[in-house]
């Protein structure tokens, strides 16, 4: 049988380049969150520094798994490398505890307003899409 090389559309590009910069701003997220100096803690309206102090370390650590999980899958992503689908996995893994406590188990809707849901499902959402995408994307043998 004759070798046949797989074409891999350039929508796939898109979405690929699309979730390596969000999850590079999940990262440029990660940090901020977590070197935040004390001056700029200071200057949140109280309510917000409630909250942000508010969260358990543990969600801190999940935070860290899920924004560099998918990062390293986007990378993956990009380099058409199946090891991508491990990586969302652990991102997901992550992204789950950590949003259930943001969504549930915070005053976070107090402080910030109605709408505030919105960032923590499409995150989950996102989690769960390139999960689907890396595994569509070894099932068509774009990863290797």
């Amino acid at each position: 049988m004759e070798n046949q090389k797989t074409t891999i559309p350039k929508w796939y590009w898109a979405v690929a380049i699309f979730f390596l910069i969000w999850n590079l701003m999940g990262v440029g997220s990660f940090f901020q969150h977590i070197f935040i100096t004390d001056e700029a803690l200071q200057a949140l309206p109280a309510a917000e520094r409630e909250l942000y102090n508010s969260y358990p370390f543990w969600t801190k650590i999940a935070f860290a798994f899920a924004v560099f999980g998918g990062t390293i899958g986007s990378v993956g992503l990009v380099l058409k490398k199946k090891w991508a689908k491990s990586a969302f996995i652990v991102s997901l893994v992550a992204i789950i505890p950590q949003m259930t406590q943001n969504l549930f188990f915070t005053k976070a809707r107090e402080v910030y307003g109605p709408g505030t849901e919105i960032m923590p499902v499409l995150i989950i959402i996102f989690g769960v899409f390139l999960v689907w995408f890396s595994a569509f994307g070894i099932k068509k043998s774009w990863l290797q």
